[in-house]
């Protein structure tokens, strides 16, 4: 396949508003020992664009520290985590065979190479990402979905939206038969959290807002509970013996009002904090239930393995809530800022 030397892209050169992303025409990368290089057909946004564009993350010691997703971000930076596209070229040591193939990014960057490593680093903020044309990854992160019915588009939205709330699931332990609480469940995470735990035979209990409680319900939650409304109320009388975990990307004031609704050894995942990072809950609930409180960021190779399972064999379905050209990224990022929308937002370079 013929590559061509230049791309168009779009990039941060600091951090800041949506005006810091710049379209942009650059060199096509050229993979190196042991990658890929991957025309990219599409790339979801995700809540990590946004913090990691506004500097948001903070640092150990320095909560208010503008930094990217664990660290400085070097810049420019092309963001874009979530990438679905197709191999055209491979760097010394690779397999051609590989040329041609339909494929999702595994985004982490992981701290070692074994199948539990744990992420600490990301495409998109730590390394460039797929607000391009091409990129480049490491061939051992690439997965082959070729014969995956799922349009491009819907793989995009696969790797950090999925792959977060699949790590929380497998992280909390959740079985079949459990009864199971959502937060955030009308975003990208949520509606996942929803599908994924719903096909592993739990309840879900979901948290929404009103306009969003009817495309929740048709995600897959059994009851969809009204965020403007008590949600220790609705949680009691929806679950009155209690939840056996809270699957939450809210964090905030949430955490102290439901986290004694959880039941004798529940588990409180949390995987982000749209509601606020500081919580105060009356600790004595938490070890007199022998209940865990567990962090979860994003997922591990064994979760993202078992995700690239599901979407072969098209047993989640993404939603898609709207599409834009790369030109209009700035525009794209907004809207998903105003979290109006219903599913992930995607851009097709």
């Amino acid at each position: 396949m013929r590559v061509p030397k230049t791309m168009r892209a779009v990039r941060i050169a600091e951090h800041g508003g949506p005006e810091v992303l710049e379209p942009a025409e650059v060199a096509v990368p050229a993979p190196q020992a042991g990658e890929v290089l991957i025309r990219v057909s599409a790339v979801a946004l995700n809540n990590t664009d946004l913090w990691t564009r506004e500097g948001a993350y903070g640092r150990p010691g320095d909560p208010a520290a503008l930094s990217g997703w664990r660290g400085p971000i070097d810049f420019p930076r092309i963001q874009g985590a979530d990438v679905a596209g197709r191999i055209v070229a491979v760097g010394p040591g690779t397999h051609k065979g590989l040329v041609g193939r339909r494929v999702v990014v595994d985004p982490a960057i992981y701290d070692g190479q074994g199948p539990h490593a744990n992420p600490v680093g990301l495409m998109g903020s730590e390394r460039d990402g797929g607000y391009a044309e091409y990129v480049t990854a490491p061939a051992e992160r690439v997965h082959d979905v070729t014969e995956s019915p799922l349009t491009d588009d819907q793989l995009a939205t696969l790797p950090t939206a999925y792959g977060t709330a699949l790590g929380m699931i497998e992280r909390g332990r959740l079985t079949e038969g459990e009864t199971v609480l959502v937060s955030g469940a009308s975003g990208g995470v949520g509606i996942a959290l929803v599908q994924i735990a719903r096909a592993r035979g739990a309840k879900v209990l979901a948290i929404s807002s009103g306009s969003k409680i009817d495309s929740v319900r048709e995600a897959g939650a059994h009851e969809v509970l009204d965020r403007a409304r008590d949600i220790a109320g609705q949680i009691h009388d929806a679950a009155p013996e209690g939840i056996d975990a809270a699957l939450d990307v809210v964090a905030g004031d949430l955490v102290g009002e439901a986290l004694p609704l959880l039941r004798e050894g529940g588990r409180w995942v949390v995987a982000g904090a749209l509601g606020g990072y500081r919580v105060a809950f009356d600790v004595r609930r938490l070890y007199l239930h022998n209940g865990q409180v567990i962090g979860s960021a994003m997922h591990t190779p064994t979760h993202f393995g078992l995700l690239m399972d599901l979407a072969r064999r098209a047993e989640v379905q993404p939603v898609i809530a709207a599409t834009f050209p790369l030109e209009q990224a700035a525009r794209a990022q907004e809207e998903l800022a105003r979290r109006g929308h219903v599913g992930k937002i995607v851009m097709n370079p």
